[in-house]
């Protein structure tokens, strides 16, 4: 004999029901069934908005009632039995009982725990008369058996405790005289040993077919539902979440408790005492193997992850009672749990201070009211007296729960778990651990949740495979190439270095579109013209609201404002990845503080293309100071853009066209004047010095500019490129200076003794500097280890390709950290 169970949605529908109805003729052929259905999908809570509705006098429950009737005859007629009109007029004869009681609790205004489990009872009632007369049109020999003289239970009204013995008396003798192939019986629904309507919790329609697989002694008990089996984690909220093949019966009753709805907590006790496999199926996938709940070492096999799943529960309040008064003195924890019993409210999570200063438990946030009020009342005197606090409450919490039974005999679950928590900015408010190690439970803000699953299941559950959600602001000449080079090389990234970028946010000076679940780049330009009007604020609002782990702001601006908003992002645990100098040649007060909350935040702040473009200078230099060394001189030519200009500059070009050549080709700022007056060389030596330990301000660079005061003082960037034309001949002299001497002109950055200077120079023939091509830089780092022959890093330090990649490859630094 066979024990089948269906819910969900798998009764949502004629259609699913048509699947459902299949199924069982299948597994009829060969066995004897018995069959448990939950009511129709979403007709229990309809039932109880019914009721509700009734009870406060609101007339709209009559509407609530024909909604339910309308459902269940609608179903009928779109099954199309061959006795329509003869189930239709059964159907309606219970329906008409269904309003008498609903008119009842409306005359007299009240809706009682007994009362609410007769109506609730319906639900299942109706669904499994509808079943068995659709099946036994197709010639099956069916009967349907009342749960409720099957199921005895205690007079515990909407969670009654089941009577084994009368119980288990009831189903043998029933089944081991039934003749039928196939019996339906309904789920949920039981009586009392006064013989009052009871039920057995929701989701107790599984709890029935356990309590019957467990009498029948079946090979397999097989829930039916709506999805294939137990998953990782939630599907809705962890889209990389995966059926799990294999789970013991300890681990299942872990995720259930903690928020798994596909199965029932109580429906695993039955079948675990008798050793009987829990089969999870889905009614839509037939084919999937779906979830075997077993304790048979066979299934498992010792490279199996120590964590088998994580779950969550929303909702939950988190009550702190604490004192001084409390140390050392017994009964506070018995007083405590005594008045929360008296009022049913169950614990679901508990934790204790080694020092007795205080108790932290958490429960439905809906109980949180009357909780507060009979412990400030139960501990009045000691509240009075000043011995404790009255009692602490925060809601709009949530729990997860990393559940394994492996957990226990792996070093650093915890730690892994708790790390990836707070590499996310998630606060954890509470923490426990059970003695049998097999669940890590803490206690979060609810906002927190999808990203704490998503964050956790990637560290356990997806190969190390770690994603990245970049928003960028600046989609210009470099933005564009960026977007380019993370299309192109996304399968390369997850494949070999299980790096996930995906773009969730972009914007220009004009809009910016965003898209939680990564935005499609194949015609992001397209998008993105189409898309809302840019601000900055509100980029920050959107991606603060997103609340996405592994989150990164990348800014491709030369602007001064978005600087300004990277302490908002990294207060977030929001990384930033600049190609902005700004920030970074701002006052050491705004640089340090940036440092600062980078370290407190743990938010990554990398800004390698500062200084370089796509050079590894920064990182160079960091790598230096980590490991000891100390910087005694930097010599360098920083501007890619300049030292194009210069080697391009003759006696045959002219300067204002070189320099506009080298802005078409994106080798200086948006406005030129920034490198030509030295002022980004100057920021880039005084990022370099920052770097190695020193504390300077710009202004303490000496700038000894090459440009003539007409230059400096023009109102535009149009006037600009107007007065070069007019100082040529002050231009060519420089370059037939240099030449006569044979040397060639370098706008050179140097560091020395806690001092800093900028500035054109003419270099000879033999000096690193002399042989510098087109747009490359050079640095020399003149360091302990290195103080005769430098550390020296050239090669090209501007252009959109270049300094994209060096933004690419920060943002990858971020994904193996």
């Amino acid at each position: 004999m066979q024990v089948l169970k269906f819910g969900g949605t798998s009764l949502g529908s004629s259609k699913n029901i048509n699947k459902v109805i299949s199924i069982l003729e299948n597994q009829t052929k060969n066995n004897k069934v018995v069959c448990v259905v939950s009511a129709i999908a979403g007709v229990t809570d309809a039932l109880l908005k019914a009721g509700e509705l009734a009870k406060n006098k609101d007339t709209q429950y009559i509407k609530a009632f024909q909604d339910i009737q309308k459902k269940h005859l609608l179903i009928v007629e779109e099954l199309k039995p061959m006795h329509n009109k003869e189930i239709q007029s059964h159907l309606k004869d219970q329906l008409g009982d269904l309003k008498k009681l609903l008119d009842g609790i409306f005359l007299i205004n009240e809706l009682s725990p007994q009362t609410t489990d007769k109506l609730m009872s319906y639900g299942e009632l109706l669904s499994s008369y509808i079943i068995t007369e659709v099946i036994r049109e197709k010639g099956i020999a069916v009967t349907r058996k009342n749960g409720q003289e099957l199921i005895i239970t205690n007079s515990n009204f909407t969670k009654a405790e089941v009577k084994f013995d009368s119980t288990n008396k009831q189903i043998h003798d029933y089944f081991s005289t039934a003749g039928q192939d196939l019996t339906i019986v309904p789920g949920f629904i039981s009586k009392s040993e006064r013989n009052e309507f009871t039920t057995l919790g929701r989701g107790g329609s599984d709890y029935t077919a356990a309590i019957i697989a467990a009498v029948l002694q079946v090979d397999t008990l097989e829930i039916w539902t709506d999805v294939s089996g137990m998953f990782t984690a939630n599907p809705k909220l962890v889209k990389q979440a995966h059926p799990i093949s294999f789970i013991s019966y300890q681990e299942a009753m872990e995720l259930s408790h903690f928020g798994a709805k596909v199965l029932y907590p109580p429906s695993v006790q039955p079948v675990l005492f008798s050793n009987i496999p829990i089969r999870i199926k889905n009614t839509l996938l037939p084919e999937h193997e779906g979830t075997l709940i077993t304790n048979n070492p066979k299934y498992y096999n010792t490279e199996k992850s120590p964590a088998t799943g994580i779950t969550n529960i929303n909702n939950i309040a988190l009550l702190t009672l604490q004192g001084g008064g409390m140390v050392g003195v017994p009964g506070f924890s018995k007083r405590l749990f005594e008045v929360l019993a008296s009022q049913k409210i169950n614990i679901i999570f508990i934790t204790q201070a080694s020092s007795e200063h205080s108790i932290c438990f958490g429960i439905d946030e809906k109980d949180a009211s009357i909780a507060e009020q009979v412990i400030n009342e139960t501990f009045k005197y000691e509240i009075e007296t000043f011995k404790i606090d009255p009692i602490l409450v925060e809601k709009e919490l949530s729990i997860i729960a990393l559940v394994g039974d492996k957990i226990k005999n792996h070093q650093g679950v915890s730690g892994k778990m708790f790390s990836v928590l707070g590499k996310n900015n998630i606060n954890i408010r509470a923490i426990a651990q059970g003695a049998s190690e097999r669940n890590i439970s803490a206690v979060i803000a609810e906002k927190d949740v999808k990203k704490a699953l998503n964050a956790v299941h990637e560290r356990f559950f997806e190969s190390n495979t770690k994603q990245l959600n970049v928003f960028i602001t600046g989609v210009g000449n470099v933005g564009e190439r960026l977007v380019e080079q993370i299309n192109q090389q996304k399968n390369y990234l997850i494949k070999h270095h299980k790096i996930n970028v995906r773009v969730a946010g972009l914007s220009n000076s004009r809009t910016m579109i965003f898209n939680a679940e990564g935005l499609p780049l194949k015609n992001w330009k397209q998008d993105l013209a189409k898309g809302q009007n840019a601000s900055l604020s509100t980029f920050f609002d959107t991606v603060k609201s997103f609340n996405l782990r592994n989150s990164i702001f990348i800014d491709i601006t030369a602007n001064t404002e978005v600087s300004q908003l990277y302490e908002h992002y990294l207060k977030e645990s929001i990384a930033v990845v600049a190609c902005n100098k700004i920030a970074c040649s701002s006052s050491q007060k705004n640089y340090s503080l940036l440092k600062e909350l980078s370290l407190k935040y743990n938010a990554p702040f990398l800004f390698e293309t500062n200084v370089g473009a796509g050079l590894p200078i920064i990182d160079t230099l960091r790598n230096l100071m980590a490991s000891g060394d100390k910087i005694i001189s930097i010599q360098a030519v920083l501007s890619g853009s300049l030292n194009f200009v210069f080697n391009n500059f003759n006696e045959t070009t002219n300067f204002h066209d070189v320099v506009k050549q080298a802005q078409i080709e994106g080798y200086t700022e948006p406005d030129p004047r920034i490198d030509l007056s030295g002022v980004d060389v100057a920021r880039k030596i005084l990022i370099l010095a920052r770097e190695s330990g020193f504390e300077m301000n710009l202004e303490a660079i000496k700038n000894e500019s090459f440009l003539t005061k007409n230059n400096l003082n023009s109102d535009s960037i149009d006037d600009f490129y107007n007065t070069l034309i007019e100082d040529e001949a002050h231009f060519q002299k420089l370059y037939k200076s240099a030449n006569q001497k044979g040397c060639q002109l370098k706008y050179v950055a140097t560091f020395n003794k806690g001092k800093a200077h900028v500035g054109l120079q003419e270099i000879p023939q033999g000096h690193p500097f002399y042989n510098l091509q087109g747009k490359d830089n050079i640095v020399l780092f003149y360091t302990q280890r290195y103080p005769e022959q430098p550390m020296i890093i050239k090669g090209a330090g501007a252009g959109a390709d270049v300094t994209a990649s060096g933004l690419f490859a920060d943002i990858i630094r971020i994904g193996k950290n």
